[in-house]
């Protein structure tokens, strides 16, 4: 449910193309918020975002998570927006190679081989890609750099998912409401202008970012992570399979070849994902299996 509805987002933010990226994302922390709060509500939980408040590091990682998922979520509605869906697919291609690269700078974690071939080969094809374009894939890459350091400062954080959306939104809250109470008073506000359609629309912006993000954190409970990290490539396919038939993106011969190295790279990072994965059963099965 996570990745199919993360893929399928194109085609609800394609709804928001008469609207500035920067107000659609004033709207989604504000409705994404409310959502929250309601959650907690319902769960009476309260008591879980009074905690993270007076933690001071957790409250810096997840203000530091808040203002990358920001430049993500307006990166991301501005290439739907300007119909670049193909180069935000590429972003999301490389976001788990850029995820491992990053764990090996900030948390000095040690690559295998095979990772270490991974990720020389996504960067080949990055390389490759902007080469077809004759500039450098820029939207893909702050969509990649971004949402791996947001996923970075979460996990350093520790917070679960409903505590952690509700600090993030409620910090950005300011922001949204100094760009709504601009566009409000420009006379520009989307609605006012469109309607009360857009307005139900805008709204909806709550659940929509939220259900993903409760879904994956039920499946993270549940999966293996070797196969959360497989399957999660199923969202930039999607994007990038509507890109080209939906959006009409064009995709010359070296942007293919590029995708086509990205595409190595994940078989390749995925492959020995999968077998460390049975070798680390293994060895928890035997140690399970022998006598005291």
């Amino acid at each position: 449910m996570a990745y199919g509805l993360w893929g399928l987002f194109p085609l609800y933010f394609s709804l928001f193309d008469s609207v500035s990226p920067v107000e659609v994302v004033a709207y989604r922390i504000v409705w994404s918020l409310a959502f929250c709060v309601l959650l907690l509500a319902i769960t009476r939980s309260f008591g879980s975002v009074r905690d993270v408040m007076r933690t001071p590091r957790q409250l810096g990682l997840l203000i530091g998570a808040a203002v990358a998922i920001t430049i993500n979520w307006t990166t991301y509605v501005y290439s739907v927006s300007t119909d670049q869906v193909v180069e935000a697919a590429l972003g999301y291609f490389i976001n788990p190679l850029v995820t491992v690269a990053l764990g090996v700078v900030v948390l000095r974690e040690r690559l295998r081989s095979w990772q270490w071939m991974a990720i020389s080969i996504a960067a080949a094809g990055v390389i490759v890609i902007g080469i077809g374009e004759k500039a450098a894939p820029w939207l893909g890459l702050v969509l990649a750099f971004s949402f791996g350091s947001y996923g970075l400062l979460k996990k350093m954080a520790g917070v679960n998912a409903i505590p952690s959306l509700t600090v993030e939104t409620a910090v950005l809250l300011p922001f949204a409401f100094i760009v709504l109470v601009f566009v409000e008073s420009a006379g520009s506000a989307a609605v006012i202008s469109q309607g009360w359609g857009m307005g139900v629309l805008l709204a909806l912006l709550g659940p929509v970012t939220a259900i993903p993000l409760l879904a994956y954190a039920a499946a993270a409970n549940r999966l293996p992570l070797a196969l959360l990290g497989i399957l999660q490539y199923s969202t930039p396919t999607v994007i990038f399979i509507l890109g080209i038939t939906v959006f009409g993106d064009t995709v010359n011969t070296l942007e293919w070849i590029g995708f086509g190295l990205i595409w190595l790279a994940l078989a390749v990072f995925s492959t020995d994902a999968w077998r460390q994965s049975r070798q680390d059963n293994r060895a928890v099965a035997l140690e399970v299996a022998e006598p005291a």
